[in-house]
């Protein structure tokens, strides 16, 4: 069954600056929203203070004559706006001021309330706009006590909104269009803003689209300022750089491993031409056959070479807890018997209960090729020490020969370099490279150490160096795996 794709929200396939003004606009409205309603109700409350105010003092009027038999035309004359009724227990009107309807002004609901204690009420919408918009205020005649049929028992004190409405629909209007101002004005400020913002950007694109079609050497421009735009930039520009150098070893390998496979192909093919040109006798097929195993051999060791000098770094999820004391241990004697090498011309000092974090079979042929080359190249005797210095594992080769040339020293660990004396021995360069790739995968340090002449690879710790009086000295520094 075919998966679906999940198709993303049209919103997030919409451009970058889009979405970043579409969310400051977003907060801007809400704020603007939250100020308009702020001003809005401060605005409200104190109109409708006046107008409690206004309506306090008509009530207690009212109240007075109520209570006391007073005429009530006689005690609240009508005023333009302003209106009163007397209600009974019933909600039925004994007394009204002219111009109101024959109806009550309050609800059953706000009467019951009303008989209780005094109660504020609207009626009247503020938008639509209502023909008569009042605001009401209902005081009970004699508060707690039940009233007699037909006797007040309710003063509802009223006044015309028609101002207050007006002011506040004027002011909605003005919120209105000041906070649509303020938004427009904001999302093209926000909008130039993000543009401005997000060029560069753009520019990266385009340069990175021209890199994408093959464009070498390009960098991009990048301003003489500090921010996030700009170390972007400058950390695209150190991407590219490493990229070129990683291209540019890439090709020099290449060149380097088509040259150094040439040579054993060659004579490999050559032998085998020379064998098929006449009919050869049983030995001489042998001979034929040793020499062609002998230069595939040789093919297979470069190969391996090759693909060791190119590995990739350690993965701490695949990596394992190496016993490197033992690992030393039993390669020096092993390689001693092999080589059949005195005790005290090869012997090994390894502090006990070394551990690092790797891979044996890397660690154990870069070992190995640092004695083939002491071997090799130096003179007896020859020495591996390994102890724990600052949280690291030192190991150490060390061999009693002439040493290195010092001009060749800083280029020992490159790849199908070798130095002048050991071109007429066998070899194909890439021992130090090797040593130096499964060093550097294990986030490690190399260094070499030669008639007094001394080089780092790739420093990464500042252990003091040790400098040996005579012979070569190569130093493997490896992070100590965590206890």
């Amino acid at each position: 069954m075919s998966r679906r794709r999940v198709q993303k929200p049209r919103w997030r396939r919409l451009p970058l600056r889009v979405r970043l003004v579409a969310g400051f606009a977003a907060a801007m409205l809400v704020v603007l929203t939250g100020a308009g309603a702020f001003v809005y109700l401060r605005v409200r409350y104190a109109l409708d203070l006046r107008l409690d105010q206004d309506l306090a003092a008509q009530s207690a009027q009212l109240t007075d004559a109520a209570r006391t038999g007073t005429p009530l035309p006689t005690v609240a004359r009508t005023v333009p706006g302003e209106y009163w009724q007397l209600l009974d227990a019933g909600n039925h009107v004994l007394a009204a001021s002219p111009g109101l309807p024959a109806d009550s002004l309050l609800t059953p609901e706000q009467l019951d309330r009303a008989l209780r204690l005094p109660v504020r009420a609207d009626r009247g919408t503020l938008l639509p706009i209502s023909p008569r918009p009042l605001r009401l205020y209902a005081v009970p005649v004699q508060p707690g006590a039940a009233p007699a049929a037909g006797q007040p028992a309710v003063t509802v004190a009223a006044v015309r909104r028609d101002q207050r409405d007006e002011a506040l629909r004027e002011l909605i209007a003005q919120l209105a269009l000041a906070n649509l101002a303020a938004l427009a004005i904001a999302s093209l400020v926000g909008y130039r803003l993000a543009r401005a913002a997000l060029a560069p950007v753009e520019r990266y694109r385009s340069e990175a689209a021209r890199i994408a079609t093959g464009a070498t050497g390009v960098r991009l421009a990048v301003p003489a300022t500090d921010d996030e735009i700009a170390r972007l930039g400058r950390t695209l520009n150190d991407m590219l750089a490493a990229q070129d150098a990683a291209l540019d070893r890439e090709r020099q390998f290449i060149n380097d491993a088509s040259h150094e496979l040439r040579t054993p192909l060659t004579l490999l093919a050559t032998e085998l031409e020379l064998a098929l040109r006449r009919p050869r006798t049983a030995p001489e097929l042998e001979h034929t056959i040793q020499n062609a195993a002998a230069d595939t051999a040789d093919l297979i060791a470069l190969a391996d070479d090759l693909l060791t000098v190119g590995t990739q770094p350690v993965q701490d999820e695949s990596a394992h807890t190496i016993d490197l004391t033992a690992l030393l241990t039993d390669l020096v004697d092993r390689y001693r018997t092999g080589a059949g090498a005195q005790l005290d011309v090869l012997h090994c000092q390894a502090e006990p209960g070394l551990t690092v974090r790797g891979y044996a079979t890397r660690l154990g042929r870069a070992v190995t090729n640092l004695l083939d080359n002491a071997c090799r190249y130096g003179g007896p005797p020859i020495t591996v020490t390994a102890h724990r210095v600052d949280g690291l594992v030192r190991v150490t080769v060390h061999d009693s020969g002439t040493g290195m040339d010092p001009g060749f020293l800083p280029h020992a660990t490159e790849r199908f370099r070798r130095a002048d004396p050991a071109r007429t021995s066998p070899g194909t360069g890439l021992g130090l490279s090797i040593v130096d790739a499964v060093v550097h995968t294990h986030h490690g340090e190399l260094r070499i150490c030669s008639a007094g002449v001394h080089q780092r690879f790739h420093p990464r710790f500042d252990v003091p160096c040790e400098h040996p009086p005579d012979g070569t000295t190569v130093t493997m520094l490896l992070p100590a795996a965590r206890r």
